[in-house]
C-alpha cells in the first residue's frame, strides 16, 4: 500500500484514530466510527492498515548498523517492577565519557521505531538509553494492539520509578559522564515533564506533545526544557496553558515551539501523521538543545 500523509486523510478520521491509538477507543469502535470515511475502494480497515506504523519504511538507522554498540541491558527498580530493561547505544567512535540521552516511547513500548530513535541520538556523540515500561510484562510483543493492551495493565506508579531508576542506571553508566537528558514522544513526553519535577539532577527535558504535569508541580523543575507541540493537538494543547503560566511564576528555563498545521506524532515518521518539515525542525532544535545542556 502507498504510503500516505495527514493531508490524504480528513481531519475527523485522524482526530478518531488519535483517540484509538490512546485507549479511549477500542479497535471495533474506530472501525464502526470511520466506516463513513471508507470511499473509492476503501474499507475502515484498509484505513486503520493505512494509518498504523510501518517500521521497516520508515527505518533510518538499521539495527546491526556497524557504527554502533547496542545491547538489552537490565537494572533494578526497587519502588517499581523489582528488575526491568532497556536498549543502550553508543557509538563505536566514542572515546571516552559521552552525556546520556534517556528516550522515552509511546504508550506501545519499546517498538522498533523508539530503537531507531535512540540509535539516531548515538550517532550524535551520546551514549542513549530507551527503557522499555512493558519489560515486566515481557517487552514489546511486536503487535502495536498487543502491546496497547498490556501497556494498560501496567502499575503506572510502579511504571514511573521504573523511568527514574533508568536515568540513575544510564547517570552512573562508566560512559556516561553522568550529565543526562531526557526526550519523550506522547506518553514518553509526560514521562519527561514528569522526570523534569521530580529529578534535580535532571540535566535537560525535551516533552514532545506529552501531558504535563499539574500546574503546581511546575515549581519543582530544576532542568531546563525545550517543549515540543503539535498545532492540531487539542488533547494535549488544551491543558499547556495553565502549565506554561505555573513554569513562567516559578522562573524556569523554558522554550516552546507550537508547530503549525502539525498533528499529534508528528515526529513519528512511520506514521501518515508525520510532518517532515516539522519533525526535522524539531529533531535539529533538540540536538542543538541537548548538546549546550549536556556538554
Amino acid at each position: 500500500m502507498e504510503r500516505k500523509t495527514a493531508a490524504d486523510f480528513d481531519e475527523e478520521l485522524l482526530i478518531l484514530f488519535d483517540a484509538y491509538v490512546h485507549g479511549d477507543i477500542d479497535r471495533r469502535a474506530f472501525l464502526d466510527r470511520a466506516t463513513k470515511f471508507a470511499v473509492g475502494g476503501m474499507t475502515a480497515a484498509m484505513l486503520l492498515e493505512a494509518l498504523n506504523p510501518r517500521f521497516a519504511e520508515a527505518q533510518i538507522i538499521a539495527k546491526d548498523d556497524a557504527r554502533l554498540v547496542t545491547e538489552s541491558v537490565v537494572y533494578p527498580s526497587p519502588q517499581g517492577y523489582p528488575t526491568t530493561r532497556g536498549y543502550l547505544v553508543k557509538a563505536k567512535a566514542s572515546t571516552g565519557k559521552r552525556p546520556g540521552v534517556l528516550v522515552v516511547h509511546e504508550n506501545r513500548g519499546l517498538n522498533p521505531h523508539i530503537e531507531d530513535v535512540a540509535r539516531r541520538f548515538a550517532l550524535e556523540g551520546f551514549v542513549v538509553l530507551a527503557p522499555d515500561a512493558l519489560a515486566p510484562l515481557g517487552g514489546y510483543p511486536g503487535d502495536e494492539d498487543k502491546a496497547r493492551g498490556l501497556f494498560a495493565t501496567l502499575e503506572q506508579p510502579k511504571t514511573r520509578e521504573d523511568m527514574m531508576a533508568a536515568f540513575r542506571f544510564l547517570k552512573g553508566h562508566a560512559g556516561c559522564t553522568g550529565k543526562v537528558g531526557v526526550v519523550g514522544f506522547c506518553y514518553g513526553g509526560g514521562i519527561a515533564h514528569l522526570l523534569a519535577t521530580k529529578l534535580p539532577d535532571l540535566a535537560a527535558a525535551v516533552p514532545f506533545y506529552g501531558n504535563n504535569p499539574p500546574p503546581e508541580n511546575a515549581a519543582t523543575v530544576k532542568a531546563p526544557l525545550l517543549v515540543h507541540l503539535a498545532e492540531k493537538d487539542e488533547r494535549i494543547n488544551a491543558a499547556w496553558p495553565a502549565y506554561e503560566a505555573a513554569l513562567k511564576a516559578a522562573g524556569v528555563s523554558y522554550t516552546a515551539h507550537m508547530y503549525a498545521g502539525a498533528q499529534h506524532g508528528f515526529h513519528n515518521d512511520t506514521t501518515p501523521r508525520y510532518d517532515e518539515a516539522s519533525a526535522k525542525l524539531a529533531w535539529t532544535r533538540t540536538l542543538e538543545f541537548f548538546k549546550a545542556k549536556l556538554a
